[in-house]
């Protein structure tokens, strides 16, 4: 099975309707094929929801998809970026993993953060290789504090048709 893993239901939305997922919980909706787990934000939610999956599921390919805040402004709002791997037509770009929302940062590059993916990749490089592991973020905002609309999120990642073909159901 392919894993799909956001930390929010608005980050999952577009994936669950694109392929017609069917809701086993709050947190998990699946297919023959395809599982998408909302973990919630943060370390102890990522890790505990992440473990279970693996543990109860035969998972040969990972993806974590969703918005990461940028200290660049030159960087365009929606810019995607896959920040453990050089893909073909897709930016890389460092990412950072903090417990908080970042709102500042001391990097001199450019550089995304979220709350989700180093653990993430924790998890899934013990039960899979590097290279069925995926990191997909979209800039969502430049170190801002203010919450970000749920419709807001899914419309930035919706727009990701390129995410798919990592994807590959066939």
């Amino acid at each position: 099975m392919i894993l799909i893993h956001t930390a929010l239901l608005c980050e999952a939305q577009s994936f669950i309707e694109y392929y017609k997922l069917k809701k086993i919980n709050n947190k998990l909706y699946q297919n023959d094929k395809l599982i998408v787990l909302i973990s919630g934000i943060g370390k102890q939610n990522t890790l505990l929801t992440l473990e279970d999956i693996f543990s109860n599921h035969s998972i040969t390919k990972a993806l974590n998809i969703g918005i990461a805040g940028c200290n660049d402004i030159k960087i365009d709002i929606g810019t995607l970026f896959c920040t453990n791997r050089c893909l073909e037509n897709i930016k890389k770009l460092p990412l950072i993993t903090h417990d908080k929302i970042t709102t500042n940062s001391q990097e001199t590059n450019p550089t995304l953060y979220d709350m989700e993916a180093k653990y993430f990749h924790r998890i899934s490089s013990l039960y899979l290789k590097k290279e069925n592991i995926f990191i997909f973020k979209i800039v969502s905002d430049h170190l801002c504090s203010k919450k970000l609309p749920k419709d807001y999120i899914k419309s930035l990642i919706s727009k990701q048709k390129i995410i798919h073909q990592f994807i590959n159901l066939n």
